[in-house]
């Protein structure tokens, strides 16, 4: 399966999302790709949609690997496997998740600004990527949500890894994803126009949310 944009993605989304658990009272987009498309499922699904935070942190020498992932409250989600691996100690992962949750703060405060995130609790609530390749980050999101108590939790992405899904599958009470290929290099690869999203666009999307324009 090849999707033609975030855009063409989030609409197939949306009508697995709305077939398979009806309309969730709330999308949470992962920034930046996945607010794309958690705009596009919250517009024809009839959702609010707000931002949630994470990020990863990368193998020494080899940034775009995981080895984990930190979340807005500093909730830590680590590839063992990965860690230990490429030898990469519980001390540096500490250290960079200390670094990145600087950045998380930054970041939720640009996209958030001064308002609080939407209530969750008691809430379905579905987070939401435009594709999960390792999945890490999508745990350290869904680690933290889960914390809030909503009533159901739902990780969703175009395309996964095998690998990606049974590790989401183990912390949400479900997961769509449309497409696990049997080799997954690079969640790029899957898409026509993969095109970087800036924050420029991210707070577009939330603002026509916000204004009802959607």
């Amino acid at each position: 399966m090849l999707f033609e944009d975030r855009i063409d993605a989030g609409e197939k989304l949306a009508s697995e999302i709305e077939k398979k658990i009806g309309r969730p009272s709330i999308i949470l987009g992962i920034p930046r790709g996945g607010v794309v498309i958690g705009y596009v499922i919250a517009r024809k699904l009839g959702s609010e949609l707000d931002v949630i935070v994470a990020r990863k942190i990368g193998v020494p020498g080899n940034p775009e690997l995981a080895v984990a992932a930190v979340a807005e409250d500093g909730e830590v989600a680590i590839e063992e496997e990965v860690a230990a691996l490429y030898g990469v100690s519980h001390q540096y992962i500490e250290a960079q998740a200390k670094k990145e949750l600087e950045e998380i703060k930054k970041r939720v405060e640009k996209f958030r600004g001064k308002g609080k995130r939407i209530e969750v609790k008691g809430k379905e609530v579905l987070i939401v990527d435009d594709g999960l390749a390792t999945g890490t980050t999508m745990v350290a999101a869904l680690k933290y949500v889960k914390k809030q108590s909503p009533i159901r939790l739902v990780a969703a992405a175009p395309v996964a890894s095998r690998e990606a899904l049974m590790k989401v599958q183990s912390i949400a009470d479900d997961a769509i994803i449309l497409y696990m290929p049997e080799d997954f290099f690079a969640i790029g690869e899957f898409y026509r126009d993969f095109s970087q999203v800036s924050d420029e666009e991210v707070l577009e999307y939330l603002a026509k949310t916000k204004s009802g324009k959607i």
